[in-house]
């Protein structure tokens, strides 16, 4: 479904999943169980797998939590992201143990020798690392500037960091540099897509808050990269079950006609019109729609008179009336259906012609 150009670069691979190059964009989550308890977390993979979730991520705070780590790795469905911060042993080990990725934040783990090392056991296991900047961990030299903005500080740490680790001899990177408010992720990311065109970037807009504030934020921050085609694998951070982020996600590709895995409801806001309690009729809709797999468009309208032109472009849907319901596909009429009967009748249409 890609209709965006995106921009070509470096290919990658995280397990079995491609990012950058032609590939399209990956969406990813991060795990809230402790990673010390593998059945938890595992079976919280299981549910972030199902809902379409193709990269996970795993947070290792302490040395307690590897075995787990490894364990994760061994059963995951998911290519599995090791998640460092400070201690560059961690990370060692991590690539040792299973790890499809580290995630290091190089301005925290400390001296060059350390991200070194990191470096070295990367290339050891054949794995790509996520460089992940952010206020918190800037090259020190570039915080300490000034005259720059906090974009212009995270763009200037990350050519720094890419520098080195090229350097080094290491090129399977990918690249975030994420702040918690949608301009400075705008400015960081464009420039970046600019001076290193090569390099495929992990976007989203961190720390952007619970379901409602946080959806709207990285719906508008990396909505509007993807369609200027800057972006090649994205997180949505919500403080919500992180299942929410992959549901957004996949909502966001499919809004900008990128990818779809799962049904688009188109319903109207009703008006003075409507003659049917269309709210309710909506969220039934929606919610029996979570168990259909199928990449469909379904029209949910409250008037019979102009809901199936509306709507012409569904797949199927409802244009409800007083006291029946006209079930169309593509804005053509199937047939009319009691108002009791409109919701099963059309879950049943669906069912017999697209499951």
């Amino acid at each position: 479904m890609e209709a965006t150009k995106r921009s070509r670069t470096r290919q990658v691979f995280c397990g079995g999943v491609a990012i950058g190059g032609d590939a399209p964009v990956t969406v990813q989550s991060m795990t809230t169980t402790k990673t010390e308890d593998a059945a938890a977390t595992l079976e919280q993979i299981a549910r972030l797998a199902d809902a379409g979730c193709e990269i996970i991520r795993c947070a290792i705070p302490t040395a307690q939590a590897l075995d787990g780590f490894e364990a994760i790795c061994a059963s995951s469905p998911l290519p599995v992201v090791a998640d460092i911060h400070f201690d560059h042993k961690l990370a060692i080990e991590a690539a040792r143990r299973g790890a499809a990725a580290l995630r290091i934040n190089p301005g925290n783990v400390g001296s060059f020798d350390r991200v070194d090392a990191i470096i070295d056991a990367a290339k050891a296991a054949g794995i790509p690392i996520r460089i992940g900047v952010n206020a918190g961990s800037l090259d020190k030299q570039v915080e300490a500037m000034d005259g720059l903005d906090l974009s212009e500080k995270l763009v200037l740490s990350c050519e720094s960091f890419v520098e080195h680790f090229r350097e080094r001899g290491f090129e399977d990177i990918v690249l975030s540099a994420k702040a918690h408010d949608v301009v400075t992720t705008l400015a960081t990311y464009r420039s970046l897509s600019e001076r290193m065109p090569d390099l495929p970037l992990h976007v989203g807009v961190t720390e952007a808050g619970t379901l409602r504030q946080g959806t709207v934020k990285n719906a508008c921050g990396v909505g509007i990269l993807l369609e200027e085609g800057i972006g090649n694998t994205m997180r949505l951070s919500l403080t919500a079950d992180p299942v929410e982020e992959v549901k957004v996600a996949w909502d966001l590709l499919s809004s900008l006609g990128m990818r779809r895995r799962t049904p688009e409801l188109v319903s109207c806001p009703t008006c003075g019109r409507c003659q049917v309690d269309m709210i309710p009729i909506a969220d039934e809709v929606s919610r029996r729609l979570e168990s259909i797999a199928a990449p469909i468009s379904v029209a949910v309208m409250g008037c019979v008179v102009n809901g199936p032109g509306e709507a012409r472009s569904a797949d199927i849907g409802l244009a409800s009336g007083r006291g029946e319901a006209v079930l169309f596909a593509h804005g053509e009429i199937i047939r009319k259906v009691p108002e009791d009967a409109m919701v099963d009748e059309l879950m049943a249409e669906i069912e017999s012609r697209f499951c």
